[in-house]
């Protein structure tokens, strides 16, 4: 009987353990904290740990049903429960606490089973879900979600609806937004008796957009589709071998165990004057840009494996497919002055269907009429490409600010045929130069596209 009882609680215990795990960290940039300590890969995340950005900071947080909670940078959040009921999905609990800045989340498998129990609290509203991807926005008085999947319907803490409480709060002081309503968001405001809506960017840009280039999870896959943004500022430090004097010539050691044999006194033989050796040190190799596709997608493979891409050279800019890096070697610098125009050389793209519910689909398309231009003298680039999908041809077009280490991006801003675009300069073919480009962006209401591109 008393081992049965110390059985029983071990099992209580652990399976208590497993509960208090949220989730783990797939991927930190800048300044982020779990706790009081910094923010690590592969550290798992405890119910009611805080969580915390810097302003460069981001902390994407794989929860334990394979959804995402991401942190933009200077926020402050907190999973609050994080609780699956195997046996009873229907039982599963989830509460998030967003104190101030900007997160998004991407409902698990777990709470798409239980939307009744799940709950995301700001400090003026409580959210619930309908199974969704959505964003967040806010600070001690104003709280703005804005939806990229499915729907959410949002309170503020007056009545019935209160802090404290677990799932969303239905009534007639709350509101419902879905993905549908592109281009609005729901309005929170301290003392405010419901939620109104807003267009995006009425008050200025918006931060409660979701942006495309943030993590999508894999499935079954613990790696995350990481942010251009937070990928940012990850180079490499090239290390080079100091070259040596020559070794100087062995000298025979006595065979053990018998006598040397005396030697004569050597006649002295003038020396001459040595000149010292020559050390010829390579010239440092121009760096190239490499990109490729970096997931699987409709059952193609990875061209790229992101672990090892990653140690070997410097990670420039990640998105939904692809991944842009710099090799090590001789600095690339921007000109001062004058252009430079390409011509696209080598692409690939994606366009995706998005059908509502959540559902969407994948189909290849192809880019031509490809041309970017730099203008070094104003520090701006401009491109226009060609998609040609399966239905149709769009004109696709992006514009940017040219950095002095020869990276280069530009923002679509929310503007239909425009994109989203990280690339880099290389002097790799010295009297051309060439250039690489990944990129995404919205076509229309129902299609976005995701690519990259090599430009001589």
């Amino acid at each position: 009987m008393h081992k049965l009882l110390i059985t029983a609680t071990l099992a209580c215990a652990a399976q208590f353990a497993h509960a208090a795990e949220a989730g783990k960290i797939i991927f930190v940039a800048g300044a982020a904290k779990a706790g009081d300590r910094p923010a690590v890969e592969g550290a798992q995340v405890e119910e009611g740990q805080m969580l915390t950005t810097g302003a460069d900071g981001y902390i994407y947080v794989k929860t334990a049903d394979n959804g995402l909670f991401i942190l933009r940078p200077q926020t402050q959040a907190r999973i609050v429960t994080y609780r699956i009921d195997q046996r009873n999905p229907a039982n599963t609990k989830v509460k998030f606490e967003l104190i101030s800045g900007t997160a998004r989340s991407r409902s698990g498998d777990a709470v798409k089973h239980a939307r009744q129990n799940f709950r995301f609290n700001t400090p003026v509203a409580a959210i619930g879900v309908r199974g969704t991807d959505f964003t967040v926005v806010t600070d001690s008085d104003t709280s703005r979600v804005s939806v990229f999947s499915g729907g959410v319907v949002v309170s503020g803490f007056a009545g019935g609806c209160r802090p404290e409480g677990a799932g969303p709060c239905e009534g007639s002081l709350s509101r419902e937004l879905s993905a549908a309503q592109r281009g609005q968001l729901l309005q929170v405001t301290r003392g405010q008796t419901a939620p109104q809506v807003v267009e995006a960017g009425s008050e200025g840009p918006s931060q409660a957009a979701p942006r495309l280039d943030e993590p999508l999870s894999k499935n079954g896959s613990g790696q995350p589709n990481v942010s251009v943004e937070a990928a940012k500022n990850l180079g490499l430090v090239a290390a080079i071998d100091k070259a040596g004097p020559p070794s100087g010539t062995p000298v025979p050691m006595p065979n053990p165990g018998t006598a040397p044999n005396p030697t004569p006194t050597p006649t002295p033989v003038p020396t001459l004057p040595v000149d010292p050796p020559v050390v010829v040190v390579p010239p440092q190799l121009e760096r190239r840009v490499v990109w490729g596709r970096w997931q699987e997608v409709n059952l193609l493979p990875a061209q790229i494996d992101y672990a090892t891409a990653r140690r070997e050279n410097e990670l420039i800019a990640l998105n939904g497919y692809f991944a842009l890096y710099r090799t090590p070697g001789k600095e690339y610098v921007t000109p001062n002055n004058g252009s430079i125009g390409f011509t696209l050389r080598g692409s690939e793209a994606y366009v995706i269907t998005e059908y509502g519910g959540g559902i969407s689909r994948t189909h290849s398309a192809s880019l031509s009429n490809g041309a970017l231009n730099i203008d070094f003298g104003k520090r701006s680039f401009e491109t226009s490409m060609d998609l040609t999908t399966q239905d149709d041809v769009v004109k696709l077009r992006g514009e940017g600010t040219v950095r002095g280490d020869g990276r280069f991006s530009g923002d679509a801003n929310g503007r239909m045929g425009y994109l989203n675009i990280q690339g880099v300069l290389s002097n790799e073919r010295v009297t051309t130069g060439t250039a690489a480009t990944i990129f995404d962006g919205r076509i229309d209401e129902r299609r976005r596209v995701n690519g990259g591109a090599t430009w001589r």
